[in-house]
């Protein structure tokens, strides 16, 4: 065992495979592992470069209320925009009191990829104005 945290968030979603789908195909994750019964599935997860995501389709009432923050350098999170809005996925721009790129994944539940606060202009907003958080 080690003292080290290790912490794996999970993403309320109403269907697995749709989500997994759009985590895999769209934001270039990979699914290392599912949990099924009797064919139907319950939980996935999905990691991408150490960001590890569980899904869970086991809550209905959670479902979409998820927001998540990535941080990553901003070199890096300027080459994953452009390769995210080349895969077609719909890219926002959000405030948090600095500048944000969020995605929104198919049930609502939102990434947000956290722009140092150097470059943080404007008021803060939600991406979502239906979900205040």
């Amino acid at each position: 065992m080690s003292n080290e945290w290790f912490a794996r968030p999970v993403l309320f979603v109403a269907d697995i495979d749709r989500s997994v789908d759009f985590y895999v195909k769209q934001l270039g994750f990979t699914q290392p592992w599912r949990y099924e019964e009797e064919g139907k599935a319950w939980v996935a997860q999905v990691d991408r470069q150490g960001c590890e995501l569980i899904l869970s389709s086991q809550w209905p009432d959670k479902v979409g209320k998820g927001l998540m923050f990535i941080s990553l350098d901003v070199g890096v999170l300027d080459a994953l925009r452009a390769e995210l809005e080349g895969r077609g996925v719909d890219v926002k721009d959000g405030q948090w009191g600095y500048r944000l790129m969020v995605i929104v994944d198919p049930d609502g539940n939102e990434l947000y990829f956290p722009y140092p606060t150097s470059l943080a202009t404007g008021s803060p907003i939600t991406s979502n104005p239906e979900q205040p958080r």
